[in-house]
């Protein structure tokens, strides 16, 4: 019953990794990390991500400046934008990785031991891809919080609010930490299986020797 279980636990793994790394591929490449409304012209809509900051006319579409310089970026957006480049980048070598250790991939099949390793290191690099994607977006979310809450601030100013891209990126986080947990865990059930399979086999063949010498004349 594992071993079928196991290559459906896998596929499973890698289709939920994968979802995640596009998501998280997504999230760095989108405007809407904050959100700004205009009382004054509330047919305006500001945005701001890692690359460039746009606003959205009901008219006019949107239009899109990118950023001059990345040293003059807050702390949180430029530590972002390392950030997210590095989950994207363990995110693609843990699905090329992963995808050799599938068992029901026939390259490798007599190399057991070095797929379980391909595995387990494709699993481990998507929790750290999603632990990089969650990290940044979350810092932007604290720091836009706290923004919004300063009382230094005065009332007139307009506040940043949550944009699209965070939920975004809390949802590709959750999905790489979910799609390694998935691979690791076919894992240590295939540890586990093998042996007591054979202990089995081994037990059931010493039970039919001993039928075999008592029915001997």
């Amino acid at each position: 019953m594992a071993s079928v279980y196991q290559p459906v636990m896998q596929l499973s793994g890698i289709l939920v990794s994968l979802l995640g790394w596009v998501l998280s591929c997504l999230t760095t490449y989108l405007p809407q990390w904050k959100n700004l409304n205009l009382e004054l012209n509330e047919l305006e809509i500001w945005t701001m991500g890692l690359w460039q900051a746009c606003v959205v006319q009901e008219e006019g579409g949107m239009q899109c400046k990118d950023f001059d310089s990345f040293l003059a970026l807050p702390p949180e957006l430029r530590i972002s934008r390392i950030l997210m480049f590095f989950s994207n980048g363990s995110g693609l070598l843990g699905l090329l990785l992963s995808g050799f250790g599938l068992d029901c991939l026939k390259i490798g099949e007599r190399q057991q031991e070095q797929k379980k390793r391909l595995l387990l290191f494709g699993g481990m690099l998507f929790w750290i891809s999603g632990i990089t994607a969650i990290v940044p977006v979350s810092w932007v979310a604290h720091a836009t919080v706290q923004e919004f809450w300063d009382e230094n601030i005065p009332d007139i100013v307009p506040r940043w609010d949550f944009g699209e891209a965070l939920f975004v990126g809390w949802l590709a986080g959750f999905c790489l930490i979910l799609g390694g947990s998935l691979l690791n865990c076919t894992i240590c059930s295939a540890e586990v299986h093998p042996s007591s399979v054979h202990y089995a086999v081994a037990e059931q063949q010493d039970q039919c020797q001993c039928l075999e010498t008592e029915t001997r004349p």
